[in-house]
């Protein structure tokens, strides 16, 4: 089993987009509609088994020294074989790229990013995701996601 990663092409959208609409589907991840995943194309990172798109993720951006992973995602029946590490390493080489310090995520799945050497934190220290994304969120006032953060330098 080979597995690469890579940016992101207008050609992924269909398989991008049902790859999240799965995980939304289940409510633990946000939808993205295909206007706004094309919007956000840039941002997008894939995972390829031999050929065939099996997982994605995105980095957004939330301020001069941190980004957020997120649309993180892997198709049922190539989990637990490593492409979700591979996934995060490289975007976190896209945050190095870019000369961001702080990487991180609102999970469920903690264990894999404690792994990865995250730590848990209050989500409260992140004010630029709350006022970017949160106040846009049906669970805005119940939120059950755990915040992780790494620190790349």
């Amino acid at each position: 089993m080979t597995v690469t990663c890579r940016k992101a092409e207008e050609g992924d959208l269909e398989t991008l987009a049902a790859i999240i609409q799965g995980y939304a589907e289940k409510g633990i991840m946000l939808p993205r509609s295909k206007e706004m995943l094309k919007y956000t194309l840039d941002t997008f990172v894939v995972a390829e088994v031999d050929g065939k798109m099996v997982g994605c993720g995105s980095l957004c951006q939330l301020g001069k020294e941190l980004v957020e992973i997120r649309s993180l995602g892997i198709t049922d029946g190539y989990k637990g074989m490593g492409i979700g590490r591979k996934l995060v390493t490289f975007l976190e080489g896209e945050a190095r790229e870019m000369g961001i310090p702080k990487v991180m995520a609102l999970t469920y799945e903690v264990a894999f990013f404690e792994k990865i050497g995250y730590t848990v934190v209050p989500k409260e220290i992140f004010p630029e995701k709350v006022w970017k994304d949160c106040v846009h969120c049906k669970k805005q006032d119940c939120c059950d996601e755990i915040a992780v953060l790494k620190r790349l330098d």
